[in-house]
């Protein structure tokens, strides 16, 4: 934490930069300063290698974290807007992801045997599941600025909070998967598991919303107001854990149902704005820490030089899958849904992973042997679209001719 507030004060005064990615360059940054350090024999630079080791970054993030910052992100979603994108959302979030997640897999497997690494299709297949949902954190503020039209703005809204969901229920059943053997899971168990998760997931999301909305429409004080926000969160989540259904999933049913009924109808208006701006913080406290822990766990990563060639590789692999798995679904929605090329190149080029990529690929088992190779591509792939995708897509936006067509930015 004091790390990052210290980053951020420095990106604010000094370097200027979006937040998430400012952060996130000073904490690769620092990492790499450490590891000189460690090389050079200072010391106190061992102890910093164990306090990052001490967390576990996965169990944060998808246990802590991730319900936080997709209950927050769907909390302002205008679920009206998103209704009239339904289709071409839904589209993206499920056939998409799982496009993508073959198309990775099926590349990776072709190419890793040409440097001499060549991993089963079920490893390649758990890499394709976990780089395949895209974090709509880093690269909304900059559309936002850009002011990108209002109907895109919601489909790159809409699809990455709900791939993110559909991201990890794919990769948890994949995971069973590797866990059982290719052989002793059957078509249809797995099938059952994804609905199970995915369906479950947003029915029990859809009903903690909706008795959230009855418990904030019955009082008027803001302070407790706030409270049952956040016991929904903690609470689904746990829940949801329980049920063994996707807390992911059910956290943004649950932000649509609070942010649309429980914001219009259930609220008056001190309290709009202070559950705003309570979760506003909170979206922007927790991935300022998100984005430092990206940048420090440098440090105990195991790097080899192939893994680097083959993380740029799969840059360029990651990149086609994504616009492939954008393209296909989308051409078979009736026309008036599609995108222009212009709207397909931001969705492609917007497509940034994020901490989720991360923290699934660190929550593989040690005892895969293909973990480290895994993660240090996921690594990779990750930091180039933040800094390389994340600084240039404004450009892009300004080059398409679609910047200025969305409403003026609101200052806080």
């Amino acid at each position: 934490m004091v790390v990052a507030a210290a980053f951020a004060y420095v990106n604010f005064k000094f370097l200027k930069l979006p937040s998430t990615i400012g952060l996130m360059v000073l904490g690769l940054a620092s990492s790499l300063v450490v590891v000189v350090l460690g090389q050079l024999g200072v010391g106190w630079v061992m102890n910093v290698g164990e306090l990052v080791r001490s967390v576990d970054f996965s169990a944060l993030l998808m246990q802590v974290m991730l319900s936080f910052l997709l209950f927050a992100g769907a909390l302002h979603t205008d679920i009206q807007a998103l209704g009239q994108e339904k289709g071409a959302v839904a589209t993206l979030a499920t056939a998409g992801t799982v496009l993508s997640t073959m198309l990775v897999a099926g590349a990776m497997y072709l190419l890793l045997p040409l440097v001499g690494l060549g991993l089963p299709i079920i490893d390649c297949l758990l890499f394709g599941a976990l780089i395949s949902p895209t974090d709509p954190i880093a690269v909304l503020g900059i559309l936002r600025k850009a002011r990108i039209p209002p109907q895109l703005e919601i489909r790159v809204v809409g699809e990455s909070l709900f791939n993110d969901g559909v991201g990890v229920v794919v990769f948890i059943s994949l995971l069973q998967v590797a866990r059982q053997g290719m052989e002793s899971m059957s078509g249809p168990e797995l099938l059952g598991l994804f609905a199970r998760e995915a369906v479950g997931g947003i029915a029990l999301g859809a009903v903690l919303g909706y008795v959230g909305y009855r418990l904030l429409k019955s009082i008027d004080q803001y302070q407790v107001e706030v409270l049952i926000t956040l016991a929904l969160v903690m609470g689904g989540t746990a829940l949801a854990e329980a049920l063994h259904t996707s807390g992911p999933l059910a956290m943004v049913a649950a932000g649509l149902v609070v942010g649309t009924q429980g914001r219009r109808l259930g609220m008056s208006d001190v309290t709009r704005e202070y559950l705003d701006k309570f979760w506003e913080l909170i979206d922007e406290v927790l991935n300022a820490l998100l984005f430092v822990l990206i940048g420090l766990e440098m440090l105990v990563l195991r790097f080899e030089k192939t893994y680097l060639a083959v993380g740029m590789a799969a840059v360029l692999v990651v990149l086609a899958a994504r616009a492939l798995s954008v393209a296909v679904p989308l051409a078979l929605l009736p026309p008036r849904v599609r995108y222009g090329r212009s709207g397909l190149a931001i969705l492609t080029w917007g497509g940034l992973r994020g901490g989720i990529s991360v923290a699934l690929a660190l929550s593989l088992p040690t005892a895969l042997a293909s973990r480290d190779l895994l993660v240090a591509v996921t690594y990779v792939v990750v930091v180039f679209s933040i800094l390389v995708q994340g600084l240039t897509i404004g450009k892009l936006v300004e080059r398409l001719g679609l910047a200025g067509q969305g409403p003026a930015q609101a200052h806080h």
